[in-house]
């Protein structure tokens, strides 16, 4: 038999939307990203304030179903079931509507849908700061997730807490290289499968630049390839010169095969230097590097200090190895981060 009490509180809630759905049809913005994002927060808040979350509970379950099947009837599949639900998950995730009202400025609720899937926070809000910031599209953002951006940028970061205060900082408007370089870049696209050459993979970088580009993040211009420079009636050339908008620097960028060897350093530096002196317009900050190797080095590249002169050291794949065996990678790379964070900190205190 029903229980009335029950029949009265769901007729509440479900009129509680329609007032929520007729508001939002009654406004000019209607039809504006942001007006339908917060409308699907405002429904998803409704329906965990009636306790509706919860699967297990049967009546909470039947409830959402009841619902549902009202408003499709009235507004479309737009409200079906599994919408009603995503709904709720958008809402329980990010609590403060006046959040939400700024990040549906520049994300739309396509966007949510892929981010509320994510379980981690901190994958999630990396992935919210980088769709406000490089304005990605939907498809760049299943591109990311799916090529796991954020598992590579959080391979060359320090632990959780260091990647946080840069999203902070972000959020605050602070831009920071640190979130542009990646570590390791996967240049899958380029197609190089068997034994090749430095030329043959910068031959196939400008092959595929835009591609390359993609990879690199937005705000990356090329500029100029095997940049030539006189030192000491010497020519030395850069692999690839490339301009951030959003940094205000140049990017040098050279190409090793094998592994990381400490004498890249002092090439590298020695390019940046040049380009300091003869290429940096007034309003730039400094030139920064990368060195892109297909073996990293640890232990060399931390010895080295290479952050103290503007030296990014990363990998790149040609191929994007195995979900397991990359996720090891980064849970034993993020355990020592944290091993040497901690001693650190020790020694702070002392």
């Amino acid at each position: 038999m029903d229980d009335p009490k029950k029949d009265i509180a769901l007729s509440s809630i479900t009129q509680d939307i329609i007032t929520l759905i007729a508001t939002a049809k009654s406004s000019a913005l209607t039809y504006v990203n942001s007006s339908l994002t917060l409308l699907y927060w405002q429904i998803g808040k409704r329906l965990l304030s009636a306790g509706l979350r919860d699967n297990a509970a049967k009546y909470g379950d039947r409830a959402v179903e009841n619902i549902s099947t009202f408003l499709v009837n009235e507004y479309g599949q737009g409200f079906n079931y599994s919408s009603l639900h995503r709904m709720m998950r958008f809402a329980e995730l990010i609590p403060d509507q006046e959040i939400v009202a700024t990040l549906s400025q520049d994300l739309s609720w396509s966007h949510f849908v892929i981010l509320i899937t994510l379980r981690e926070s901190l994958a999630r809000d990396f992935y919210i700061e980088m769709c406000r910031l490089e304005r990605w599209s939907v498809r760049q953002l299943r591109k990311s997730i799916d090529s796991m951006l954020f598992e590579r940028v959080a391979l060359s970061k320090k632990p959780e807490g260091m990647i946080r205060a840069e999203l902070d900082s972000l959020q605050k408007g602070e831009f920071s290289s640190n979130l542009v370089f990646k570590d390791p870049y996967l240049l899958d696209f380029l197609g190089l499968k068997q034994a090749y050459s430095e030329n043959d993979l910068e031959m196939a970088i400008l092959r595929e630049m835009e591609s390359f580009i993609l990879e690199l993040g937005s705000g990356f211009t090329f500029v100029e390839r095997q940049k030539r420079m006189i030192i000491d009636g010497e020519d030395f050339h850069l692999d690839l010169l490339f301009y951030h908008r959003k940094l205000r620097r140049l990017i040098a960028i050279e190409l090793k095969l094998g592994k990381f060897k400490a004498a890249y350093k002092g090439q590298m530096e020695l390019y940046l230097r040049w380009l300091d002196k003869h290429d940096r317009a007034a309003q730039e900050e400094s030139p920064l590097g990368i060195i892109l190797c297909s073996v990293k080095g640890l232990e060399t590249v931390e010895l080295l200090e290479l952050d103290k002169s503007g030296i990014h050291v990363a990998e790149y794949l040609t191929d994007l190895p195995p979900k397991d065996l990359l996720v090891a990678k980064l849970d034993r790379t993020i355990k020592e981060a944290r091993e040497k964070y901690n001693v650190l900190q020790i020694e702070d205190k002392q």
